[in-house]
C-alpha cells in the first residue's frame, strides 16, 4: 500500500481504513499493519511515541505492508518536522480550529519552492532541509524532494466546535487531502462527551459531511470502538478515510478475562 493507492482509492470514492498506535511497540505496529489496515497512524498526542521511537515505529509499519502516518500532538515545527524526517508518509494535525491555523501546519510539512497550490513557487512553506531517514541519510535526497514530500497527505482533524463554525474555511485549502471528526472531542465541545445521539452532535456532523460534499473533500471519522456495524454505516454514510479502532482497545476487549 503506497500514498498513490490511498489517493487513487479516494478518487474512486471508495474507503481507506486504517488504525490507530498507542503502544509503542514496533513489533504492535507491524502486527496491525499486517492485519489488512491500508495505514497506521501513531497517536503521538495521546500515546507514548518520543520522536526517538519512530523511526522503528515506522520501519515496522511499512514491513506490515501499510502507510505510516503520524497525529501530531501539535500542529507545531518541531513535531511536525520530527514525524516527517522519521519518515511519515501523512500527518494527522490535532484540533484545527480556523483556516490560519491549518495553512501554517501544511506550510511547516512543505519545502520552500513546493508551495505549488500558490502558483508562484516562492519560498512561502518554511519545512527545514537536512538529511534524514526519511530521504536515507541524503542518499536519496533528491529523489525524497521530488517524489516523495510534494506527495505527503494531510489532514485536519476537526474537534471542536468552533471548526465545525469554521468548515468551509479549512476546507478550502487547496493542499488538503482529507479531514478526520475526532468525535470524543467535538462532542466534549458542546457538552455532550462521548454521547454521540445527541442532537447537537447529529446536526454538527450533518453539517461537516454537506461542507465536505461541497468541497470535494473526504470526510474521515475515526470509530473509536471497534465495531463492524459502526465502520459498514460510516462508509454508507459517506465516510472515506476512517482510522477504525486503536491497537489498546482491541487488546483491551480481547483480553479480558471472561466471568465463568
Amino acid at each position: 500500500m503506497t500514498i498513490n493507492d490511498i489517493r487513487a482509492a479516494l478518487a474512486s470514492d471508495k474507503a481507506t481504513v486504517g488504525t490507530w498506535l498507542q503502544i509503542p511497540s514496533a513489533d504492535v505496529a507491524e502486527l496491525m499493519a499486517k492485519a489488512g489496515y491500508d495505514w497506521v497512524a501513531c497517536d503521538m498526542e495521546h500515546g507514548s511515541f518520543g520522536p526517538s521511537l519512530l523511526p522503528d515505529i515506522f520501519r515496522a509499519i511499512e514491513v506490515g505492508g501499510a502507510v505510516p502516518f503520524a497525529r501530531l500532538p501539535k500542529a507545531e515545527k518541531t513535531w511536525i518536522k520530527a514525524a516527517l524526517e522519521a519518515g511519515a508518509h501523512g500527518l494527522i494535525f490535532p484540533m484545527i480550529e480556523s483556516a490560519q491555523e491549518l495553512a501554517e501546519a501544511i506550510d511547516l510539512a512543505t519545502y520552500p519552492g513546493q508551495d505549488t497550490w500558490r502558483g508562484s513557487g516562492a519560498a512561502a512553506c518554511y519545512r527545514g532541509v537536512g538529511y534524514c531517514r526519511a530521504n536515507d541519510f541524503g542518499k536519496r535526497f533528491s529523489d525524497y524532494l521530488e517524489h516523495t514530500s510534494p506527495h505527503l497527505f494531510l489532514v485536519a482533524q476537526i474537534e471542536h466546535i468552533r471548526a465545525v463554525e469554521e468548515i468551509d474555511s479549512i476546507l478550502a485549502h487547496p493542499r488538503l487531502d482529507a479531514i478526520m471528526v475526532g468525535p470524543y472531542d467535538l462532542s466534549g465541545s458542546m457538552g455532550c462527551t462521548g454521547n454521540f445521539t445527541d442532537p447537537r452532535f447529529l446536526a454538527a456532523m450533518e453539517r461537516i459531511s454537506a461542507a465536505c460534499t461541497r468541497a470535494s473533500v473526504p470526510m474521515g471519522l475515526h470509530i473509536v470502538e471497534p465495531d463492524p456495524a459502526a465502520l459498514e454505516k460510516a462508509i454508507g454514510d459517506g465516510v472515506r478515510f476512517i482510522a477504525y479502532g486503536i491497537d489498546s482497545v482491541f487488546l483491551w476487549k480481547s483480553a479480558e478475562r471472561p466471568r465463568v
